[in-house]
C-alpha cells in the first residue's frame, strides 16, 4: 500500500470517529447528568471497528499509526469525553494485555476482544496516587506458582461494563502485572459522584483474595513500546478544548449586545479569543509531535507526552472558563454547555500522570536534576 493510500485509510477512520462524535454529543449533557456510562456509543464504537483498529492488519486490526490514535481519541472527546476516556482505557489495556502476555493468553484476550468483551485498566492505588507504574500492595504467594491480591485500585474507568483487568502488584518489592478475569473476588464500590467526566464511572474497585495467575503475567516490557494512554491522554483534553473553543466562538457570535452587534465585537472577548486560539493550536502542535515520535520509536516520546499533557490539560481549562465568562450568568446553568465543559476538563490534569507530576519530570529533564543514592 502507497504513502496516499495509507494516508487516506487513516483519514477515514478519523473521519468516522468525527461522524460518531457528533452523534454522541447530542447525548453528552443527559450522560453527564445522569452519571451513566454510555453504553450505547460504545457499542456504536465496537459495532464499527474502531476497538480493535490499532491492532496490525494480521491480527485483523487496521494497522492505525498512533497519529491517527490520537486524532481518533480527539474527535470521539469533542461529543462525549466520557465516551472517548473510558473508550481509550478499554483499547489501551486490551492493548497491551494482547501484545505483552503469552503467546496462549494473547490469542485469548483478541477472541475475547474481537467478541465484544470489554477491558479496564486498574492499576491506580489509593495509597500510590500518580505512582501507579509502582505498586506498592504486595502480592501474597499461594505455594503454587500463583499469587493472592487483597487490596484496592482507584478510578478505574468503565469499572462496571469490564470483563477483564489490567492490574498490577508488587512482587519482592518489585512491579508485576496481570490479566485478571472479573470473578467474585473483585468488588466494585459505588462511590461515583464525580465533579466531571461523570459518565467515565471510574469506581474503586477491591480485591479479595484475587488469584494473580503465573501463567497471565506479563512478558519484560520492551523499551520501545509506546503506552497508548500517555499518547491518548493529551487529545482527549484537547478534545474537551476543542467543544468548549466551538461553543465559545458560537456564543460570541450568536449572542447580541443591546446596540444589536454580536458579542464578537467586544475587545476584550477578541483579546482573549486570540490568546487561547494560540494557545489551543500550540497544544494540537506539541500533542501531534508526540504521536510523530511515537510512530517513529523515539526515546525522547516518554518526556515529550508529558509536555503535550501539560498543555493540553492547561488550555481545556482555560477554553472553558473564558466560555463561561463570555456566557455570562446562563453559562452557570445547563442552559448552556460550559459548566460541563469546565467540569469535565478538570479531569485531565488529575489523570496520571497528573500536571504537577508532569511538570516536576519535565524540569528535572531540563535541569538535568539525577536523584542521588
Amino acid at each position: 500500500m502507497s504513502i496516499l493510500d495509507s494516508r487516506a485509510k487513516e483519514q477515514a477512520w478519523i473521519d468516522l470517529a468525527a461522524e460518531l462524535s457528533a452523534k454522541f454529543a447530542l447525548t453528552a449533557a443527559e450522560t453527564d447528568r445522569q452519571a451513566e456510562l454510555p453504553v450505547a456509543n460504545l457499542r456504536e464504537l465496537f459495532d464499527q471497528g474502531m476497538d480493535t483498529a490499532i491492532l496490525p492488519e494480521e491480527k485483523d486490526g487496521a494497522g492505525l499509526s498512533y497519529s491517527a490514535f490520537g486524532r481518533i481519541v480527539f474527535e470521539i472527546a469533542r461529543g462525549c469525553p466520557s465516551t472517548a476516556c473510558v473508550w481509550l482505557m478499554n483499547t489501551s489495556a486490551a492493548e497491551s494485555l494482547i501484545t505483552l502476555s503469552s503467546p496462549e493468553r494473547s490469542e485469548h484476550y483478541l477472541r475475547e476482544w474481537k467478541g465484544g468483551k470489554r477491558f479496564a485498566n486498574a492499576l491506580s492505588e489509593p495509597s500510590s496516587g500518580n505512582l501507579f507504574l509502582n505498586p506498592v500492595q504486595e502480592a501474597t504467594p499461594l505455594g503454587d506458582g500463583d499469587w493472592r491480591l487483597d487490596g484496592a485500585k482507584r478510578f478505574v474507568s468503565g469499572a462496571e461494563l469490564a470483563d477483564y483487568y489490567l492490574i498490577n502488584a508488587s512482587i519482592d518489592g518489585q512491579p508485576a502485572f496481570f490479566g485478571v478475569e472479573r470473578d467474585e473476588t473483585v468488588e466494585i464500590h459505588d462511590i461515583w459522584d464525580a465533579l466531571g467526566m461523570r459518565g467515565t464511572r471510574s469506581q474503586l474497585i477491591g480485591f479479595r483474595g484475587t488469584r494473580l495467575k503465573a501463567a497471565n503475567r506479563f512478558s519484560p516490557v520492551p523499551s520501545t513500546r509506546q503506552n497508548l494512554i500517555a499518547l491518548g491522554l493529551p487529545w482527549l483534553s484537547l478534545g474537551i478544548a476543542q467543544a468548549a473553543y466551538d461553543a465559545l466562538i458560537a456564543q460570541a457570535q450568536g449572542k447580541k449586545l443591546a446596540d444589536g452587534k454580536p458579542l464578537s465585537h467586544v475587545q476584550w472577548i477578541q483579546y482573549e479569543t486570540a490568546d487561547v486560539y494560540v494557545r489551543l493550536k500550540a497544544a494540537k502542535l506539541l500533542a501531534g509531535q508526540l504521536l510523530e515520535l511515537a510512530d517513529a520509536g523515539a526515546d525522547e516520546t516518554v518526556i515529550v507526552a508529558m509536555e503535550a499533557k501539560i498543555l493540553a490539560n492547561q488550555i481545556a481549562k482555560d477554553v472553558a472558563d473564558l466560555g463561561l465568562r463570555v456566557g455570562g450568568g446562563l453559562a452557570f446553568t445547563r442552559a448552556l454547555p460550559f459548566e460541563r465543559h469546565l467540569r469535565d476538563a478538570q479531569a485531565g490534569g488529575l489523570m496520571a500522570y497528573s500536571s504537577e507530576l508532569c511538570r516536576l519530570y519535565v524540569a528535572k529533564n531540563e535541569l538535568n536534576v539525577r536523584e542521588q543514592g
